[in-house]
């Protein structure tokens, strides 16, 4: 038996496209970035010319990919918890309209905000839209899940999640291929109507999804993915989801644990597992990365009134990552306490990379807003988002994509002016043009900063759907010609950056400023190919 080491993200891009996968849509966003980008450079993908493209933003992404199963192909979309809030729209209404081809919405959660704004679990999500979702405990059921995730979506007539965490994603085992499936033809909906959401359709297949309920049910009770150990000691059952699992193994390396265990990495939950360890066990330890879904679902589930431990009672840390010590307190072993990193030894904060053109746009906005006062400058997420911190503490906010320019122009109608936006290129065209669209409408007394190093740089220097547009799309959205500026974000361009930002901020309207440099790792990277292909 050949085993590949990958990454949890590797293996699911393996698994989707060994489960005949014709495309996949995505934005770039850690923890789940990596999965597109392997399919990218994948042998058999590009051999079967697999669509494997950025979109613009995850709604654009998921909305495409429920057009490809619309002409009956199988799809995955890919994006990170945060993503999926922008996603939700499609998505929810995906749960009614069903799919053709099978579709599986992978979505990459991020506990203890290693990369994000929020903790959020899209367990929620999939229990909102009511369908099923999957949740793998090792790499191996990564890939199996997303190479028969598609058959599992084609089978329930609804679209499927992968939900993963950071620690599942970025940590390497052993896994096993298996045989290759081949891509589904081209074919159209047997209803024709089922896309259609006018609200008599709309009903039905509600009504439809409603009914598919159970069935769901009974496929979470018979799944491989869900298994019950059973065990002597019934002082307490444990319930386990997705990696989970791992931990709780982890502290029983040379024995079996002595309490039942149901394993859950399939939902919604199963009901016979669960009705047997309410029936058998005194009490239950609920362990799940995340949300309290499952605890809070048990608490109402269980009428006989079994006591429920886990991150609500405060056996488990309401917030932050699982890992196996916290399992081990839970247990009630003892767990190892390591020495105490002196108090000498500082954390290094992130900072922005040094010659990045973001700390020129920064030191020319700061002398100018000195005149101002504080309190001015609406970020957005990208690198640009560490002007936060020591030296520069330019930026005033950072909430979510797009919400610089917005949150700006509510601050300019409150009367704050002037009112700064510093957005990326990739996340103006992500969520910032319709914002910019408002400001324009209302001419609004905001400047825009958008700062383009031509690149996703804070997620691995990906193309920017923005690339070679901005200016256009400015033009296009009505601001006018003569306040869009582009400069060189240099020091020697200083003084003309300083003499910019103060003649904009004093225009009552909207001006937009684009500080434009590749970003240095990019160029690095682009450099250094170059350079190796030369000596080729």
């Amino acid at each position: 038996m050949h085993k590949h080491l990958l990454l949890g993200v590797e293996a699911i891009g393996q698994g989707a496209i060994d489960g005949g996968m014709s495309g996949v849509y995505a934005y770039p966003g850690t923890p789940s970035t990596e999965i597109t980008e392997y399919i990218q450079e994948n042998e058999l993908a590009i051999e079967r010319q697999l669509h494997s493209k950025w979109s613009a933003n995850e709604k654009t992404a998921y909305e495409t990919a429920l057009g490809m199963s619309y002409a009956g192909k199988r799809t995955m979309a890919c994006m990170k918890h945060v993503g999926l809030n922008v996603a939700a729209d499609a998505f929810i209404n995906s749960a009614i309209t069903g799919v053709n081809g099978g579709f599986v919405l992978t979505v990459a959660d991020d506990p203890s905000m290693h990369s994000s704004q929020n903790e959020q679990d899209s367990r929620y999500y999939g229990q909102f839209a009511m369908i099923p979702v999957l949740e793998p405990s090792n790499q191996q059921e990564a890939y199996d899940m997303a190479r028969e995730g598609f058959a599992l979506s084609e089978e329930t007539g609804v679209p499927v999640m992968l939900r993963i965490t950071t620690r599942l994603a970025h940590s390497r085992a052993g896994v096993e291929y298996k045989p290759v499936l081949d891509e589904n033809q081209l074919s159209m909906p047997q209803d024709p109507r089922q896309f259609v959401l006018l609200p008599a359709i709309a009903r039905r297949r509600y009504k439809s999804l409603l009914d598919k309920q159970a069935s769901f049910v009974k496929l979470s009770e018979a799944s491989k993915y869900n298994q019950y150990t059973d065990a002597a000691d019934k002082s307490m059952g444990i319930v386990c989801c997705g990696i989970s699992y791992n931990y709780l193994m982890e502290n029983y390396p040379d024995e079996a644990c002595p309490y039942p265990v149901l394993k859950i990495s399939q939902y919604p939950l199963p009901e016979k597992q669960l009705k047997k360890m309410e029936a058998e066990c005194d009490s239950i330890l609920v362990l799940e990365e995340g949300y309290p879904l499952v605890e809070e679902q048990l608490k109402g589930y269980f009428a006989g009134g079994t006591p429920i431990k886990g991150r609500l009672d405060g056996t488990l840390p309401r917030d932050g990552e699982l890992n196996p010590d916290l399992v081990a307190k839970a247990l009630g072993k003892e767990t190892y306490v390591g020495i105490q990193v002196p108090s000498v030894v500082a954390n290094r904060p992130p900072a922005l990379c040094q010659g990045c053109g973001h700390q020129d746009a920064y030191e020319a906005m700061n002398e100018v807003l000195a005149d101002y006062g504080k309190g001015r400058v609406f970020s957005d997420i990208g690198c640009y988002t560490l002007g936060a911190l020591p030296p520069y503490e330019t930026i005033n906010s950072c909430v979510d994509m797009g919400a610089s320019i917005t949150m700006a122009k509510g601050a300019a109608d409150a009367g704050l002016i002037p009112a700064v936006a510093v957005i990326g290129d990739s996340t103006f065209a992500h969520s910032g043009i319709t914002g910019l669209l408002d400001a324009v409408n209302e001419k609004s007394n905001i400047t825009v900063v958008i700062s383009d190093n031509e690149s996703v740089s804070m997620t691995g220097g990906q193309d920017s759907s923005a690339y070679g547009k901005i200016e256009s799309i400015c033009e296009g959205l009505g601001v006018d010609p003569a306040h869009i500026h582009v400069i060189v974000p240099l020091k020697k361009n200083h003084a003309e950056l300083v003499k910019l930002f103060r003649e904009e901020l004093e225009y009552e309207g909207v001006s937009v400023i684009i500080p434009r440099r590749e970003c240095i790792q990019r160029a690095s990277r682009r450099k250094r190919n170059i350079s190796r292909h030369a000596n080729h």
